[in-house]
């Protein structure tokens, strides 16, 4: 059974920085692609960014491109976000995604694309 379990969010001034984790069990990580998404209060959850199951490969939504960095240890598998410069608008659950990829090595955007998701961690930040 996939587990998915999120951590490193609080409460943060604009302009600062928090690093999130994502610590998977249940699975041979090196062939999951993984994901992150969000959702901010009233609004549908939305992709973030994603990345390829040996890290090789990133994709990111535009409005956290040049501040957001994904990365992951397959030795300790861990998928990160890495937030810098944040926005009062980056308030949201963050929440990784996994999905199994034996055939193929890309990244995967759609929330449909992955089958097993974390709880979530709550990012808040202050203006």
């Amino acid at each position: 059974q996939v587990q998915l379990v999120e951590s490193g969010g609080g409460l943060v001034q604009a302009g600062g920085s928090l690093r999130l984790s994502c610590a998977a069990s249940g699975l041979t990580f090196s062939t999951y692609a993984m994901g992150w998404f969000r959702q901010a209060p009233g609004k549908e959850r939305e992709f973030v960014s994603g990345i390829n199951r040996n890290g090789d490969s990133t994709f990111y939504t535009n409005s956290v491109k040049g501040r957001f960095t994904i990365s992951r240890d397959n030795a300790k598998n861990t998928v990160y976000l890495q937030m810098n410069s944040l926005k009062h608008e980056d308030t949201a659950v963050y929440s990784c995604a996994a999905r199994l990829t034996l055939y193929d090595n890309g990244v995967y955007s759609r929330q449909v694309d992955f089958a097993s998701w974390g709880q979530g961690t709550q990012v808040t930040v202050s203006s």
